[in-house]
């Protein structure tokens, strides 16, 4: 749409909705807002955007509906009022959930006549509108194409992955599962560093450090992947499986819970056991696409 302003509805108030409403008024969009809670919209109220009391008229406001909502399960609960106004009407999904509950909600918007777009942003709410932002969206590509300039409101890093409409939720899941690990590995150097009586604040641009130098391995593992070879190894998992009795001497000096670790010690030594003591690393995957079967 050029850059004309574009009328958008916002659904879902919480952190990351409040945030996106906010790039987009912020843009010159005429906003429309919808939340369960109505007092979360009195911020935005304030910057110029509109309240809709009901959800049905909230989508009936805007050609582009955009849904921020926990889960695809809750979104598609929450419009049922409004099914009705979603004929006609681009929706756009920006909430966590998994490749099948997208597949789900893609064809219940295609039923009720609306076009469908399956979003996630890669960043948190206080980074939303940056010019190096990424949201990447997957499904209808016309919906894409013709929204794009609005979209670009909430990140300018924004990507098409393909017409298949679950390709957002299930890069969203491959590239999250990094999340959860990086951090109780901090939260696991934070008791350690505390245990000696340093200030955790201390170890923060060493970690810093050590993120960037895992972003400039990986793609080097991608390619090893990739290719399935394994055999130039920088680091290898024989190197991972001879620092475990380490990572265990630690818990019991400092007196930190390091449990969590156990499973990624069981996959290393299961991938020593496959043959992989002396390949990369990345090996690790090989032995993840094949579960370990119950006794």
């Amino acid at each position: 749409m050029g850059n004309h302003p574009t009328p958008v509805t916002v659904l879902g108030l919480g952190a990351m909705g409040t945030a996106l409403a906010e790039a987009f008024v912020r843009a010159g969009h005429p906003t429309t807002v919808w939340n369960r809670t109505p007092a979360k919209a009195a911020p935005l109220i304030a910057m110029g955007a509109t309240h809709a009391e009901a959800i049905d008229d909230a989508v009936a406001a805007s050609p582009l509906v955009v849904t921020c909502l926990t889960t695809f399960e809750d979104t598609r609960l929450a419009l049922e009022p409004a099914v009705a106004s979603l004929r006609g009407r681009a929706l756009v999904t920006l909430n966590s959930g998994s490749p099948a509950g997208a597949r789900e909600t893609a064809a219940w918007a295609t039923d009720h006549g609306a076009r469908f777009l399956a979003g996630a942003v890669k960043n948190v709410p206080s980074a939303v509108g940056a010019h190096d932002t990424l949201l990447y969206y997957s499904g209808d590509k016309t919906v894409f194409e013709e929204f794009e300039t609005t979209l670009k409101a909430l990140g300018g890093d924004t990507v098409h992955l393909g017409d298949e409409t679950d390709l957002a939720a299930l890069y969203e899941m491959a590239v999250g599962a990094l999340l959860l690990p990086a951090l109780v590995g901090f939260f696991q150097g934070a008791a350690a560093i505390q245990a000696r009586g340093l200030q955790v604040s201390s170890m923060v641009r060493f970690t810093g450090k050590w993120l960037d130098m895992i972003t400039n391995l990986l793609p080097v593992y991608a390619q090893e992947i990739d290719n399935g070879h394994y055999t130039d190894a920088a680091s290898s998992v024989n190197l991972f499986l001879a620092g475990i009795p380490d990572d265990e001497d630690l818990g019991r000096e400092t007196n930190v819970d390091t449990s969590w670790l156990a499973p990624l010690h069981h996959l290393v030594r299961r991938a020593a056991e496959a043959g992989h003591g002396d390949h990369s690393i990345s090996a690790l995957t090989e032995v993840l696409k094949r579960p370990e079967q119950p006794a």
